[in-house]
C-alpha cells in the first residue's frame, strides 16, 4: 500500500507540474491575445476557445502520464488501453469495464482525486478568462466611445 501511495503521490506531483505549465501558457496566451478579446465578440470567442484547447491538452497530457504509469506497472498490455482506463479514472466516470489488479487498485482513486483537482484548476482558469472577456465586452457596450484598451 505504501508503494502505491508513493507512486500515486509522485504521479500527482508530476501532473501538478504539467498543469501549472499549461495553465501559465494558457493565461499567457489569453494575455497576449487580449486585443482580440477587446475587438469583437468573435475575437473573444476565438481566444477563449484557444485557451480551452490548451487546457484540454494539459488534462490529456496528465491522462497520458497516469496511463504510462499503469502501462509501466504492467496493468495493461498496451498503452492505448492504459490511456483509456486512465481517462475514465481522471474524469471520475468509473465505468468499471476495466479494473486494475488488486496490487495497484489504490492508484485508481488517487488518479480520480488528481483529476477532480486538475480539471477544477482548468475550469477556474477558463472561467477567469471568460469572465474577463465578458467584462471587456460589457464595458465596451456601455461606453462605446472608448477606443479599446483596458480601464485600469
Amino acid at each position: 500500500m505504501l508503494t502505491n501511495l508513493l507512486i500515486g503521490l509522485t504521479t500527482m506531483v508530476a501532473c501538478l507540474i504539467v498543469q501549472g505549465i499549461l495553465v501559465v501558457a494558457a493565461l499567457r496566451y489569453f494575455a497576449t491575445h487580449y486585443n482580440a478579446v477587446n475587438a469583437t465578440i468573435w475575437g473573444a470567442m476565438r481566444v477563449t476557445t484557444g485557451l480551452m484547447l490548451l487546457l484540454i491538452v494539459g488534462n490529456l497530457a496528465q491522462v497520458a502520464v497516469w496511463g504510462l504509469v499503469f502501462y509501466l506497472l504492467g496493468e495493461f498490455e498496451d498503452f492505448a488501453t492504459a490511456f483509456y482506463h486512465s481517462g475514465v479514472n481522471f474524469a471520475t466516470l468509473g465505468y468499471g469495464d476495466m479494473v486494475m489488479s488488486e496490487r495497484h487498485r489504490l492508484l485508481g482513486p488517487l488518479e480520480s482525486i488528481n483529476g477532480v483537482l486538475m480539471i477544477g484548476i482548468s475550469t477556474a482558469a477558463l472561467s477567469r478568462a471568460f469572465a474577463e472577456a465578458v467584462k471587456v465586452r460589457t464595458r465596451r457596450a456601455v461606453s462605446p466611445s472608448r477606443e479599446g484598451g483596458r480601464a485600469d
